[in-house]
């Protein structure tokens, strides 16, 4: 039983970081902000109309010296 269990877990994870891998990726540069609606020019996009992406922002990261 337990194996039966561990295998289904194991199989479980397989497919939802398959999914991941598949998500599709582009280099973009914002070129408006009006409000709430982005503007953006993406190379290699292979998006549509309605799909829904997650943006990450290039802010400055926090650098530590002696």
């Amino acid at each position: 039983m337990k194996k039966l269990v561990t295998a289904v877990m194991v199989v479980a994870f397989a497919l939802s970081s398959a999914s991941v891998v598949m998500a599709g990726s582009a280099k973009c540069t914002v070129d408006n902000v009006d409000g709430d609606k982005v503007t953006m020019t993406c190379e290699g996009a292979d998006f549509k109309a309605g799909d829904k992406v997650k943006v990450k922002g290039g802010g400055k990261k926090a650098m530590e010296g002696c």
